[in-house]
């Protein structure tokens, strides 16, 4: 009997985020054109989060927002979780403090666990979105919100192919000079492809039962940022 597809799919997913790792926060960096972190920062400070918040840091690869939130919140209890085990080495290394490694299908917390899930670049690569929006929501608190910060397809169509073949050759260009490998990084540009775009994951978090979705989008919608609240 063969290994399911969606389980080859996580274990390719993995392996290629351990390859990349130790460079994966300059990357973001230089696709985010610098300003990755001043969005993240504009998350967690919309999010509004409770005094001394319990936070799942999903996909979160070093753990930027779980730093973020212990920055703003020193008794906030971040929980990074990410497939992928160099990137939770690096996140503790770097003093995050709680990390599991999990599926983001699968997650391995009781109902109700969290008053804010935040996913950082995570939404567009899991093998069954509408599925992974419900396990979202099955771990967040009543009222408790989902942030999201994730790249989209532009609305435009024009736009659309201008940025995706300018993510394509940035992903080229930056592959062979940091690995040899100028395919390593066209994941991004591929699973944008293939993704939404930042009005339809409005509606279908709209349709999952979060009752207020907020979002703010940049460079002409090809990323933005997403907050919603559990109803």
């Amino acid at each position: 009997m063969g290994i399911p597809i969606e389980r080859r799919e996580l274990s390719r997913m993995s392996e290629m985020f351990g390859v990349i790792a130790p460079r994966y926060d300059l990357i973001t960096r230089l696709f985010s054109y610098g300003m990755d972190r001043r969005w993240k920062r504009l998350g967690v400070e919309r999010a509004n989060l409770p005094e001394n918040p319990v936070i799942l840091d999903l996909a979160s690869g070093t753990g930027d927002f779980s730093k973020i939130v212990r920055s703003r919140q020193p008794g906030a209890k971040p929980i990074a979780t990410d497939l992928t085990h160099g990137m939770l080495r690096l996140a503790r290394d770097t003093g995050v403090e709680h990390a599991v490694c999990a599926d983001a299908m699968r997650l391995p917390f009781p109902d109700e666990s969290f008053d804010c899930v935040f996913v950082g670049y995570g939404l567009r690569n899991f093998p069954d979105l509408p599925g992974a929006v419900a396990e979202i929501e099955r771990v967040t608190k009543p009222g408790g919100k989902l942030v999201s910060l994730d790249f989209f397809l532009p609305e435009n169509p024009v736009l659309r192919k201008i940025y995706l073949g300018y993510l394509f050759v940035q992903g080229g260009l930056w592959g062979l000079i940091l690995h040899g490998r100028p395919r390593i990084y066209t994941y991004i540009p591929d699973s944008i492809r293939s993704f939404l775009s930042q009005r339809e994951l409005c509606r279908l978090l709209e349709q999952k039962g979060y009752a207020t979705v907020d979002t703010r989008g940049f460079i002409f919608g090809g990323i933005a940022l997403h907050w919603a609240a559990k109803g």
